[in-house]
């Protein structure tokens, strides 16, 4: 079963978060999310474990815990919805904004 983990400290490490979900079961894997610019955290992750009955165990047991400081949120990963292939974010694509443009001569100093 793969799992949601949320709000999780920015200091936590993935060895950390597959420990935490071990005294459960067997994770065959674990990962927190990071920021592909900064490689710093997003603040949440996912575990995968191969039980799924261990995997809920862990979720009832582990959800709203306190780990250094912050309530974690530990549920169930729900499958993405398809987007339909929509991009989002961006610089609109070269759309016009409409409304006067021009302004000829002037110049900007």
């Amino acid at each position: 079963m793969n799992i949601f983990v949320g709000s999780l400290p920015f200091r936590l490490e993935e060895t950390d978060l597959k420990e935490l979900f071990e005294e459960y079961g067997e994770v065959t894997s674990a990962k927190i999310i990071t920021d592909k610019l900064t490689g710093r955290s997003k603040g949440f992750g996912f575990v995968e474990m191969s039980d799924d009955e261990e995997a809920q165990q862990a979720i009832d047991a582990l959800n709203g815990t306190e780990v250094m400081g912050r309530s974690i949120v530990v549920n169930k990963s729900e499958e993405r919805k398809d987007r339909g292939g929509e991009r989002r974010g961006g610089f609109g694509g070269g759309q016009s904004r409409g409304g006067y443009q021009g302004g000829g001569n002037r110049r900007s100093y």
